[in-house]
This record gives C-alpha cells, sequence and structure tokens, in this order.
C-alpha cells in the first residue's frame, strides 16, 4: 500500500537579485534553524542578470531543502508568485533577503499558531542584531519606534490593523493561492496591498512579537531615503486601490516635513525682518520633538546610534513625504492611475 504523500509545514520564500553577499549570510542563517528540516522548505525566486548568482548560492542546495526558480530580470512580485508557484507547504512565509533569521524562528511561528490556531495570516516584528552598524541599528530605531512611526509596522502599540510586511509576512498557502497572489502590477508597496486583500477575504491576522528577523535594510543614507521614497510613494496608489486605508499616521511624514520647512523659514523672516524671536517658537516644537527621538534612541541604542537616529529619522520622513506628496499630485491631481516611475 503506498504511502501517503508528507508536505513540510512551512514555505520560506524570498525574492533574490544580485547581493550574493546578503544572499548567502540570509541562507547560512537557515542552516541552524531549530526546526527539522522536513518541516520546511525554501523557495527563492531570482531574476539577476547573467544568471550569475545561483552559482554562488550552490553549496546550499547541499545543506538545505532549497530550491530556485530563475528567470532574468524577475521583478520581485513575480519573484514571490513564481517561487510560492513551487511551493507545496501548509503556509507560506515571505521574506526579505536581507534578512538574517534567528535559530528559534519557526519554534516561535509554531507556538503561536497551537494557541492561535484560526490565524490566517501573520507577521512579526524586524529587530537590529547586535553585530549590526550604527547606521543600521539607527536606521532600525527610525523605520519601527513608537515615537517615529507610530507602530505601523507592526507592534503591540500599533496605531492601525496590523498589515505584516513582505520581510516578514505569513499565511495560509490556501487563502494566498485565493486571492490570487501578489499584484504583479504594484511595483512597490505591494507586501501592503497584498495583506489589504487578504483581510478583505477575512483574513485574521495577528503580529507575533518572538517572530522577529534581523533586519539589515540599507547600508548608507543616500540607499535608505530612496527606499523610503518608494515607500512614499507607494500610499497614493494603496489609497487609490483600497479606498478608506490612507490613515493619518501615513500622512505624518509629509506634515512633519513641511512643518519643518515652512517653521525654519518663518523663523529666519522673523528674526532677520521682524527682529522677533518670538516666530521661531513653531520650528522649536520641531527641535523637541527631534531631542526627544535622540534621547529615546539613547535609552535603548547609545550616544553614536542616537545621533545618527536623529539623521535617519530626517531622511525617513522626508524621502517618505517628498515620495508620497509626488505621486499624490501625479495620480489625483493629474490622473495618472500608474503614479511616478519608481
Amino acid at each position: 500500500m503506498a504511502q501517503a504523500a508528507t508536505y513540510p509545514k512551512y514555505a520560506l520564500i524570498s525574492p533574490t537579485f544580485k547581493r550574493p553577499d546578503e544572499v548567502t549570510e540570509f541562507l547560512q542563517s537557515l542552516t541552524v534553524l531549530d526546526y527539522p528540516q522536513s518541516g520546511f522548505e525554501i523557495i527563492l525566486g531570482d531574476g539577476t542578470p547573467g544568471d550569475t548568482l545561483r552559482p554562488e548560492l550552490a553549496p546550499y542546495l547541499d545543506q538545505l531543502p532549497l530550491q530556485i526558480y530563475y528567470e532574468e530580470y524577475l521583478p520581485v512580485s513575480d519573484a514571490r508568485n513564481r517561487a510560492a508557484s513551487l511551493a507545496t507547504a501548509q503556509y507560506f512565509i515571505f521574506l526579505d533577503s536581507d534578512c538574517i533569521i534567528p535559530p528559534g524562528y519557526l519554534r516561535a511561528i509554531d507556538a503561536f499558531l497551537e494557541t492561535h490556531p484560526d490565524t490566517t495570516l501573520f507577521g512579526g516584528p524586524d529587530a537590529a542584531s547586535a553585530d549590526f552598524t550604527d547606521l543600521q541599528k539607527a536606521i532600525n530605531f527610525s523605520m519601527t519606534s513608537f515615537l517615529t512611526t507610530g507602530g505601523i509596522r507592526g507592534g503591540k502599540n500599533t496605531l492601525t490593523s496590523y498589515q505584516p510586511r513582505g520581510f516578514n509576512m505569513g499565511m495560509s498557502a490556501e487563502l494566498f493561492r485565493a486571492v490570487g497572489g501578489y499584484d504583479e502590477n504594484f511595483v512597490c508597496g505591494e507586501d501592503v496591498e497584498l495583506s489589504l486583500r487578504l483581510q478583505k477575504a477575512s483574513a485574521i491576522s495577528r503580529f507575533i512579537p518572538e517572530a522577529h528577523v534581523y533586519h539589515k535594510r540599507r547600508a548608507t543614507l543616500k540607499q535608505f531615503r530612496g527606499q523610503v521614497f518608494r515607500f512614499g510613494a507607494a500610499r497614493p496608489l494603496l489609497a487609490k486601490a483600497h479606498p478608506g486605508n490612507l490613515k493619518l499616521t501615513h500622512l505624518f511624514p509629509l506634515v512633519f516635513t513641511l512643518y519643518r520647512h515652512l517653521t525654519a523659514i518663518l523663523a529666519l523672516v522673523g528674526i532677520f525682518y521682524f527682529h522677533d524671536s518670538v516666530y521661531v517658537m513653531p520650528f522649536a516644537l520641531y527641535v523637541l520633538y527631534m531631542i526627544a527621538v535622540f534621547i529615546s534612541a539613547l535609552s535603548k541604542e547609545g550616544l553614536a546610534v542616537a545621533v545618527l537616529a536623529v539623521q535617519t529619522t530626517h531622511t525617513m520622513n522626508e524621502g517618505y513625504g517628498i515620495g508620497f506628496l509626488r505621486n499624490f499630485i501625479e495620480v489625483y491631481l493629474k490622473g495618472n492611475p500608474k503614479g511616478i516611475k519608481l
């Protein structure tokens, strides 16, 4: 009598594009997962030009239950969908290749799903590892602190309903297939767009604090600014596709940026034209906010990171705010449904 086929519980899926050092570090972290290899599969959707990444990853084909789907210049949403099409697991977990996965990651998800079996959409936080650079730690603080983002990237005190992000996003395979996977027309914000469609399809979404990943993100301020610019530009497209999704917290970076520039101009005009320091008071509120950011980062990360956190918080808000404003004008005022080129 033939035995019934057995399938892994989790499929760990990641899009890849160049960055061999990053991807090998990601895979290396999966070699020490505290979880039976029969219980998970790893599938990469790779779009690296010239197929130069796959040879670098060859050693891991023997060490891990790894598959690689390759198609040159494969966009990120397409890469995730193609990789998912190869998966056989009960749950799909989408991860970014700039993440390092702690050994207890799948055990934490297992324990949570055992006590919350109705969960069909889930995710965890991104954290900074102790060996990250000071800039990476500062970027992580700016992206995850309640003081800087209002918790919209997920957390116990989030101000909005939890929407998992593509760096650490799990769901039932059945539900993923039911909604058709990632929308390949979304070039940025595709993970949030999927979260919104899953929730409209009655997904039960929960945050798992213990299921964290170490997320390296970008290595320079310029790269970080470009990344958050894209995040900001995605919001008008998401609002257009999902009316009612736009929240006040999403407007904060734009308000922050406009307020900083306008109050700085007011302060200069007041001092040099009216000779009255009272015009400095509105700008002083911005300074007080940045002092609060500095103190919060100092209490958690130390002096060097706190100094950088002031700069990364400024970069994050300005990059996101300008991206939001430019694409809002393009989508809503100029009537271009595709928005600016990202």
